[in-house]
């Protein structure tokens, strides 16, 4: 038994989740907070964790529901898969939402970002996955317009700007990725229905052709309970 309160805290909570049933309500937080014996900041930041793995969703105006345990998308890191290809792997019943496709000019950091010069102009793509009937990413991909038209995203898109380029046979050679893990600003809470300043998992890249150009700089937000990367890497000396 957790002897800490924090951690006595969200062993009381983890139970409570434990014996509700997909669907089912919890207690208001004011009601909740009394009966914990903590403040509902306490609680609060002490539920955040459960609703970063997907346990409970919080729905504004609503109150706070039980998820049960969410599928998991789980992949290695070794070879660029799009989230739609992992999927269909895991037989996991993912999809995309719709799609927001806007034309912009490049900034200074994305011009750096995708070596171009400030002011091309550009097409960026922005949308949420779903899982379990909610959603559990928000891609955003932002590509030059010479190489991707936003007339080219038809009502056949699939969500992955990854599987078109590759399907149209596009000459893709690497990707370089930072992998962070990020709160999520207003915008992407929004997307994700989560809360501001909830933690996710934050993967930041730039998609390279054989010739070594950049095609595509990225930034997608994963909700860590939903997702299981790894990673396989050779022994040093071996």
């Amino acid at each position: 038994m957790p002897h800490f309160p924090f951690q006595r805290l969200q062993a009381d909570l983890a139970e409570l989740i434990a014996k509700s049933l997909p669907g089912a309500r919890l207690p208001s937080e004011p009601d909740l907070a009394a009966e914990l014996g903590v403040s509902r900041a306490t609680l609060r930041e002490a539920m955040r964790t459960f609703e970063t793995q997907g346990l409970i969703r919080r729905r504004q105006g609503a109150g706070t529901f039980v998820v049960g345990q969410p599928p998991v998308i789980e992949g290695g890191l070794e070879v660029l898969e799009s989230m739609l290809t992992l999927a269909r792997r895991t037989n996991l019943n993912v999809g995309p939402g719709a799609a927001v496709v806007e034309r912009l000019q490049a900034d200074d950091e994305i011009a750096a970002a995708l070596e171009v010069p400030v002011g091309t102009r550009l097409v960026r793509v922005a949308r949420t996955m779903r899982a379990d009937l909610r959603p559990v990413a928000y891609l955003v991909d932002t590509l030059p317009e010479e190489i991707l038209h936003a007339e080219e995203l038809t009502n056949k898109f699939s969500g992955s700007v990854l599987d078109y380029l590759l399907q149209r046979g596009d000459p893709l050679s690497v990707s370089r990725t930072d992998i962070t893990a990020s709160n999520a600003t207003a915008e992407v809470a929004k997307m994700l229905e989560i809360q501001r300043g909830d933690v996710l998992l934050q993967f930041t890249a730039k998609l390279i052709t054989a010739s070594g150009k950049i095609v595509d700089y990225s930034h997608s937000y994963f909700l860590p309970g939903y997702f299981k990367f790894h990673i396989v890497r050779k022994v040093g000396g071996a």
